[in-house]
């Protein structure tokens, strides 16, 4: 096999565990037998690669090889092709735009293109946050959604989703709390009730800290929010569908919150979040809807990013794109983070690496479009509509007060005043975990070499584990410590880690490494600083050799400890130790630069010392306490471009009474109201005045007077009618009456009337809406709201049909109006399409809807690949096909018909929870949204003739299991015969009744 390694990368793509032993013969692959194996070999035989290898036993080798260089062709044509549309995209937006003046030059920020020289702080034209702040009481919102999270005793390295992020994030929490101005600080994530896991982990609520003169609900917690399996610990990869639930349940959350900080400090109005900032690609897809919902800034950060990785793996040639996205979702989790670029005010990056190489491979950020946007935004000059989040570096900031000053200035650097020549510890308080540590070496005085990460392939501790073994001179000085998370048993872990595990044993046997390197199987998150004071001690030097490392939190860690570092080249370690000044860059994949700077720090104790207190003196620039400052001021500043919310919650009376019963109360009346009953005597006053309202009220609402009675908040139920009922020609059909009445109906069969409120969501202009309703047998005023042009407008039939214009409002920001208006036809039209296949529907156009009629027969561009276009040229909009494909409406970016429900549940005081939403079994191209969240769903099988679902997803896009989730206990059919006992039984399957 050796120099076939496309045939190996075939193998390692396909094969999930283990190894086995393989044999050449006549140009093919053929296992040798098990027994013969475990005689003759001493090899351990692998079930799996066995299967494959008799699988591909029978094709020639050089078919196979063809088959892979297709693959590979065709991949590379796909990125090529994205790039040139990226490319295209910006050049059509700078055209618009127009080149810069000198001046405008000279008034941008210079560092977007200028080598840096150092990490960037604080740009010049924003305020730098200080203590006296006058902000006064904030309230902030962190999301990181995936992974086991709490505050003390984290499981970091237990699985891929539990490492750095969770440590960051709950730190994070924890500083900003403590920061002047900011009253509380909410953690959101998962709520995970499994034997799987600690019980911790399904505590809704768990304080982080609170100032000790705090008051009230001030300081920070985290929060758990029931979404998916309540009952299963599940990777991130398969929480995609469930994000609806999330949002919805943060969405509760944080409405309630508001209300009750409110009382505590504004005076009654509620306080809605200074900031929500999402983490990672899910958090930050839950965190764009919160920030449409609540019309609040939101934060990005990406901590890894999706594209990067789908790139890198692409180039490998390991996998292909279909093997790649069925493994890790990757192309769900890329439309999250553009999801997130969309919404986002500020993206945060912990280096100007992630900026420049990672995230300028999204179709939403371009450096230089950013660069020319923000310019004009400074000169006061339009911006045609075009939007990119401003990027910022701000370091990950460290929690210094449990570092030992002591030790971090002491320069003894050897054992022997702890150790006695026989390895017998001399003081009895000594850390355990060194005795762990030290039991694998002969000799533990000589200085250590300390790596510590998770046994990901990523972390490349096989190829440092190489430079060690092949380097004798390495090997006298200095001895090797692995901390690569915990284990019990390395075959009941997942693949990768038993993989990197196994290799990191064959390697040290390999080079006959025993008594020179440890590699326990055990250590607690509180034992690492005794770790890092140990390799301290030994005047040892901590090395990161990751393929590529995102920041490097270990190497601040490690020099707030004053060990001397070595690090990837690939990254965020480049800024890290030009800040620092503490050690030296390698190139991760050659094994002799790994060796010789390791020698030279640890045969150079000149520059060992040097480097120690360079990293010691210039420690603080990543502190939390800055890191908070930092990103504060960059927060307000975004703040002050982003609109005042106009989001109120409204009141509910105690009583629904009209302006003449308000003096009720002291009357004293006998009689009858249609016979139901009577006030008498033996009644005390304020049950007499409870029935006599109650009485007058429904004798009111049986004349049909609704506008005393009317108030939504006090619904039990919203029933809400989203069925896109159309025919071949986008005609409504018959069914869209008969399905309005026959859920009226059941309505009363299962709640009573009185109870449940109705909302009518459509694709179509109010005016459609309006002639639709003409044939139905109910009256438009019967409806609470209806939300009309896929979710862009909202309008009152019980206030004469008025539209609410704090939601126009409140879905503006970022809309590009009228820039975007003749675009959308070009850049819907596919390749030799015909100038007329779109043509503008003026009728159905308004302020915040264009829509465009598609002629018959002609194909056009699929949403996914729409959106994409619009991105690459700065435009965030929603797009929406309707009427069976043959009209596309652009709306804000914020308005869908879920955001609008979204909206009504805020304004209204009811929970999605107490939403029912009746769907067809396909719809619009926004039908997905629809079927996932708290509310129930009702699926209306037989009602919708043709959807539009087949121009949403793209080719190479994501799928809808990954958007809706299999076998919700909150959706229910109703077959063909869709009569109101149907729906009625229906409704009590899910428990409305």
């Amino acid at each position: 096999m050796a120099g076939n390694e496309w045939i190996n990368g075939y193998l390692e793509a396909i094969l999930d565990v283990g190894s086995g032993t393989r044999e050449k013969n006549d140009g093919k692959l053929k296992l040798s037998k098990f027994e013969k194996n475990k005689a003759k070999e001493g090899k351990l035989f692998s079930p799996t690669k066995y299967f494959v290898e008799e699988v591909i036993n029978s094709f020639d080798e050089s078919d196979l090889h063809r088959t892979w260089v297709k693959i590979a062709c065709v991949d590379a044509q796909r990125l090529a092709k994205r790039r040139l549309e990226r490319e295209q995209g910006r050049h059509d937006a700078a055209e618009d735009l127009s080149e810069l003046s000198e001046g405008e030059k000279e008034k941008g920020d210079t560092n977007v293109s200028e080598p840096i020289k150092e990490i960037q702080r604080i740009n010049s034209d924003i305020q730098m946050w200080s203590d006296d702040h006058n902000s006064g009481n904030l309230y902030i919102v962190l999301i990181s959604m995936h992974g086991l999270v709490r505050g003390d005793n984290m499981e970091l390295g237990r699985d891929s989703d539990t490492g750095g992020q969770v440590k960051y994030v709950v730190e994070l929490a924890r500083a900003l709390a403590n920061t002047k101005g900011v009253y509380r600080v909410d953690l959101l994530t998962r709520q995970i009730a499994s034997p799987e896991v600690d019980y911790s982990y399904g505590e809704p609520i768990e304080m982080l800290s609170c100032p000790s003169n705090g008051s009230g609900s001030c300081g920070a917690y985290i929060i758990r929010i029931p979404c998916g399996p309540r009952h299963k610990y599940i990777p991130k990869e398969s929480l995609w569908p469930h994000i609806p639930e999330f949002v919805d349940g943060a969405l509760s959350h944080i409405v309630n919150m508001a209300r009750a900080l409110g009382e505590q400090v504004n005076g009654g109005k509620p306080t809605w979040p200074y900031v929500i900032h999402g983490h990672y690609a899910d958090a930050g897809e839950v965190a764009a809807h919160l920030s449409g919902a609540l019309n609040v800034p939101m934060v990005l950060t990406g901590h890894s990013l999706g594209r990067n990785k789908f790139e890198q793996l692409l180039k490998q040639g390991r996998l292909s794109k279909e093997d790649i996205n069925a493994t890790y979702k990757i192309m769900r989790r890329i439309e999250g983070e553009e999801l997130g670029l969309d919404a986002a005010e500020m993206v945060v990056t912990s280096t100007r690496q992630e900026i420049d190489e990672q995230w300028g491979l999204y179709d939403g950020f371009d450096i230089k479009l950013e660069r020319k946007l923000r310019v004009r935004r400074q000169r006061g000059v339009s911006c045609l509509g075009r939007y990119m989040p401003r990027m910022v570096v701000i370091p990950p900031g460290m929690d210094f007060s449990y570092v030992n000053t002591q030790d971090s200035l002491e320069g003894d650097g050897d054992l022997k005043s702890l150790i006695g020549s026989d390895r017998s510890l001399k003081k009895r308080h000594l850390p355990p975990i060194w005795s762990e540590i030290m039991r694998f070496f002969t000799n533990p005085h000589k200085p250590t070499i300390l790596a510590l990460s998770r046994p990901d392939p990523k972390k490349n501790v096989t190829t440092l584990l190489k430079a060690f073994g092949e380097n004798q001179q390495l090997r006298e000085l200095a001895n090797l410590t692995l901390i690569l998370g915990n284990r019990d048993d390395i075959e009941e872990m997942s693949n990768s880690s038993s993989v990197v595990l196994t290799t990191v044993l064959k390697l040290i046997d390999k080079y006959d490494l025993y008594g020179q390197v440890a590699y326990p199987k055990h250590h607690k998150q509180s034992e690492v600083p005794e770790i890092y004071r140990l390799a301290a001690k030994t005047k040892g030097v901590f090395i990161n050799p990751a393929l590529v490392e995102p920041f490097g939190l270990t190497l601040i860690e490690a020099a707030a400890y004053g060990l001397p570092i070595v690090a990837t080249k690939n990254g965020g370690p480049v800024d890290i130790v030009k800040a620092l000044n503490n050690g030296l860059l390698i190139d991760p994949h050659d094994q002799k630069a790994i060796a010789d700077a390791l020698l030279k720090l640890v045969a150079d104790k000149n520059m060992w010392s040097e480097c120690r207190k360079n990293g010691l003196k210039n420690i603080h620039h990543f502190s939390w306490t800055e890191h908070c400052r930092n990103y504060l001021s960059h927060v307000e500043h975004c703040r002050n471009r982003h609109p005042t919310t106009r989001l109120e919650i409204m009141k509910i009376p105690e009583e629904p009474m009209s302006d003449s019963l308000k003096d009720v109360e002291d009357l004293s009346l006998r009689f009858s109201v249609d016979g139901d009953f009577k006030l008498n005597g033996e009644l005390d006053a304020a049950t007499r005045q409870k029935k006599l309202i109650e009485a007058i009220t429904q004798k009111a609402s049986f004349n049909g007077n609704t506008s005393v009675i009317h108030s939504p908040g006090r619904r039990q139920m919203l029933f809400v009618i989203t069925v896109d009922c159309y025919d071949s020609n986008g005609d409504t059909t018959e069914n869209f009456q008969a399905v309005i009445k026959n859920v009226m109906k059941a309505a009363g069969l299962s709640l009573g009337l009185g109870k449940v409120g109705f909302i009518l969501v459509t694709g179509m202009s109010l005016r459609e809406t309006i002639e639709a309703l003409r044939c139905c047998p109910v009256n438009i005023e019967d409806f609470d709201a209806l939300i009309c042009n896929s979710g862009s407008e909202i309008y009152y039939p019980w206030k004469d049909m008025v539209a609410d214009t704090d939601y126009e409002a409140h879905v503006e920001y970022r809309w590009p109006g009228e820039n975007v208006r003749s675009m959308v036809p070009r850049l819907a039209r596919v390749e030799g399409g015909g100038g007329d296949d779109i043509s503008e529907n003026a009728d159905a156009c308004s302020p915040r809807c264009y829509s465009y009629n598609i002629k018959p027969g002609a194909k056009t561009q699929k949403v996914d690949d729409l959106r994409h276009k619009l991105r690459m040229r700065g435009f965030r909009c929603n797009l929406v096909f309707t009427r069976a494909a043959l009209r596309l409406n652009v709306v804000p970016l914020f308005s869908s018909r879920i955001q609008a429900l979204r909206y009504l549940s805020i304004r209204w005081g009811i929970d999605l929870s107490k939403m029912v939403v009746f769907v067809g079994e396909r719809g619009d191209t926004d039908y997905e949204s629809l079927l996932a969240g708290l509310h129930k769903a009702l699926i209306l099988r037989g009602t919708v003739v043709c959807g539009s679902e087949k121009l949403l997803h793209s080719e190479d896009g994501f799928k809808s299991e990954d958007v809706v989730p299999e076998d919700s206990t909150n959706v229910t059919y109703v077959e063909e015969n869709f009569e109101a006992q149907d729906i009625s039984a229906a409704l009590k399957v899910l428990q409305i009744k």
